[in-house]
Formats: structure tokens, C-alpha cells, sequence
């Protein structure tokens, strides 16, 4: 059996706790996979005496692939706790209004419903590749998935169905907005989704979502959504805060969702509650740059001592792009974030809100998630922007 040794790094982020250092750095280190894990973790000049010891995974004799990095930095791969990847359309045109002063108001997700629906499985599979394949190209290894673009029955148990065939982290968001066919009768499509849509997508699900906001969804009707997806087994995720200040925060954290995402617009009675809370801040700062709303306060929640994700929200209508480490820079440069506060969150934050502890980390037994930058250290995410600085992506030690 073959395993993979990464020698000669120059930086290792693992993010395995230290007081002093989250992102629990080593440098000189060599991390060794075998069987889709990390097997083990030390420093460069131990690497023959850790594989000749008969307690190394690896086993004495195991064939051992070693890879030598030459003093570039490794950290987990990323971890997109939020994105809408499965759509058929674009929405070039929007955005070229956006920029040209019109505002943001969420009112186009019926184009990609519209879009969607007229899809066929092939065209959405095809489509939905390409993206997953360049957020790998940028060193995501983890994807959630939403459905949210069908809006009916039929559709919404396509979409979930396809992405399941992308990751293990399908999110139903038949509550996206209300459907157009439901537009004058918002409680009759609240009816549908919690009724007949949620038992058609549930089996192919991990989570429910919806999007408590003015021109969505109700705190009662998002309540309402919220309860049934927990009572069919899924897990809880909230949209909130993202257009203005509004329940959705508050609702998170009542509830026990795993995740809030946006929070845009949060009162401190919001941050004081996340900070006491489980519940994870996903900020999506891709959203703000393309729709010029305000960024989001990420010091202002890192100071209260919340738990802070960051997620790329990659749809077609207000964050067309699955790049992490352009989320780590915009994150850096405009939301109050450390190099090293942003990686984190890209990564180890992202797990926190899928409740994950098997990637996000580099430890022994964790996933062989590894990203090998072409760079000395983290910090060039962010020093370095749109540079392709992703040298190399192996997912459960498998070099993609």
C-alpha cells in the first residue's frame, strides 16, 4: 500500500488548538498519509525514524510516495460552508446594472428559478462540475451545496439529488424566497415546503435553511420552516441579517442552528448572543463586493469572542466566484481580519459550522485534506490577491 509524505515544509498550518497560536503553526514539518488520513505529523528530520517505527501507520516496508515541497507552506484544505452551486443562467446583465447604481434586492433569484427549472439533468450536472472543479483548483476539499433554484417539488428534489452526487453536504433552501406561482399566498408556499417539498428532499439532505429576511421570509414563517426540517432529522441553518438588521441572528441562536450566515447587519444584542452561543457567524464577502452592500464587522465579532466562518456564497446572482482565498483577501482588507484570523475561518471556521471535525484540521485521523501553496506561508492569500498561488490539492490524500 502506497502513502504520501509531504517533507520540507516550510510552514504547517494545522489548526490543532495552541493559546497562543490558533492556526497551531509548525515550521520545518512533514505531514505522512496513508489511507485518505493523516497518519502522522512531526518535523522534517524525524521522518526516517517515525517511518521506520513499526507504530507508524505506514507500517515498516509500506511503499511511501515522498513528495519534497521545498519550504512552500501547507495548510487544510478549504472548507465552503455555503454555496449555491447547482443553477442553470447567469446574471451578467444584473451585475452590470449593480455597478451602473442599481441596488441589490435578492428580487432575481426568480431568473435562475425560471432558468433552472428549464434545465435538463445534463446541463445542470455539466455546469455544476465546472464549478466544483474550479473551486478545487483553488483548494476547496469541502463543499456545502444548496438547493433553493427550484421552488417547487419537483425541481428542488433534482436539485438535491445532483448535488448529492457533489458532496455530502446538501442543504435544502426551498426556502430561498417565496415562489412565483405562490406570490400573492406566501403561507400556501410556506405549506408546500414544509409539507410535501421537505418530504421529497429530506432523504437526500443534511440540512435545511431559509432566508429570514425582509422580501423572503418571516421570523414566524422561517420558525416554522426551521421546525419541520429539524423534526424530519436535518440539521438547522439560518440566512439572516444580510439586507438589513432583521430576526434571523436571533433566531440562529435560539434555535441551535449550526450556522448564521451573512450578518451584515447585527445589533449588539445579536453579537452578544452568538457569543454565547454554538452558532457560527459565516461571513460571505464575496456578496458585498459584488453587490456594494457594506462589508461585514468581522473584528467587531472576533472581539466579542464569536466563532467566525468564512464562505464564498459562489450563485450567480451576487457572488459568481468559488475562490477562498479571494474571500481570506477581501476578508483581510476590508473586514478587520488577520492573515491568519481569515485562514482559519476559510478552513477550521468552515468545519465549526457543518459541524466537522474530521477535515478543516491537520492531525493524525483527520482527512488528508492538504493544500500546497506556492508560497512561504499563509499570509500570501492575502498579501498577494488574485495570484494563483494553489500549487497542489490532495482530498483524502489523493492528489486532485
Amino acid at each position: 500500500m502506497t502513502a504520501l509524505l509531504l517533507t520540507g515544509i516550510g510552514e504547517l498550518t494545522t489548526n490543532v488548538a495552541d493559546p497562543d497560536d490558533p492556526c497551531g503553526t509548525r515550521n520545518d514539518a512533514a505531514v505522512l498519509v496513508r489511507d485518505g488520513l493523516v497518519a502522522w505529523i512531526g518535523s522534517t528530520d524525524a521522518v526516517d525514524e517515525a517511518l521506520a517505527a513499526s507504530s507508524t501507520p505506514a507500517g515498516p516496508g509500506a511503499e511511501v510516495r515522498v513528495v519534497d515541497v521545498g519550504g512552500r507552506a501547507v495548510i487544510p484544505g478549504f472548507v465552503d460552508s455555503h454555496t449555491h452551486l447547482v443553477f442553470a443562467g447567469d446574471r451578467a446583465e444584473e451585475f452590470s446594472a449593480r455597478m451602473a447604481g442599481q441596488a441589490y434586492a435578492a428580487g432575481g433569484i426568480r431568473t435562475t428559478v425560471a432558468a433552472t427549472r428549464a434545465a435538463a439533468d445534463d446541463e445542470l450536472r455539466e455546469r455544476l462540475a465546472t464549478l466544483v472543479a474550479e473551486c478545487r483548483a483553488q483548494g476547496t476539499t469541502t463543499l456545502e451545496i444548496k438547493t433553493g433554484y427550484g421552488l417547487d417539488v419537483a425541481t428542488e428534489s433534482r436539485l438535491a439529488r445532483l448535488a448529492a452526487e457533489a458532496t455530502d453536504e446538501v442543504t435544502f433552501l426551498g426556502a430561498h424566497v417565496v415562489a412565483p406561482e405562490f406570490a400573492d399566498r406566501p403561507e400556501a408556499y410556506v405549506d408546500l415546503v414544509v409539507g410535501d417539498m421537505l418530504s421529497a428532499v429530506a432523504p437526500l439532505a443534511r440540512w435545511i435553511d431559509v432566508f429570514c429576511e425582509q422580501g423572503a421570509f418571516t421570523a414566524a414563517q422561517s420558525r416554522r420552516v426551521l421546525e419541520a426540517g429539524r423534526a424530519a432529522g436535518l440539521g438547522i441553518r439560518v440566512h439572516g441579517n444580510q439586507l438589513g438588521p432583521g430576526a434571523g441572528a436571533a433566531l440562529a441562536v435560539e434555535m441551535g442552528a449550526a450556522a448564521v450566515d451573512h450578518c451584515t447587519y447585527l445589533s449588539d444584542d445579536d453579537v452578544t448572543a452568538l457569543a454565547g452561543s454554538g452558532t457560527v457567524a459565516t461571513l460571505l464577502p464575496g456578496v458585498e463586493f459584488s453587490t456594494r452592500q457594506p462589508y461585514p464587522d468581522a473584528r467587531r465579532l472576533l472581539d466579542a469572542g464569536v466563532t467566525v466562518a468564512l464562505a464564498s456564497d459562489c450563485n450567480p446572482g451576487s457572488s459568481f466566484t468559488g475562490s477562498m482565498p479571494l474571500m481570506i483577501a477581501l476578508a483581510v482588507r476590508e473586514m478587520g481580519m488577520t492573515p491568519a484570523e481569515a485562514v482559519w475561518a476559510a478552513t477550521a471556521g468552515g468545519a465549526r459550522a457543518l459541524r466537522r471535525d474530521d477535515v478543516g484540521i491537520l492531525a493524525p485521523g483527520s482527512r488528508a485534506d492538504l493544500v500546497l501553496l506556492d508560497a512561504p506561508s499563509r499570509v500570501h492569500l492575502a498579501y498577494r490577491p488574485g495570484v494563483p498561488l494553489v500549487r497542489s490539492v490532495w482530498k483524502d490524500g489523493v492528489e486532485v
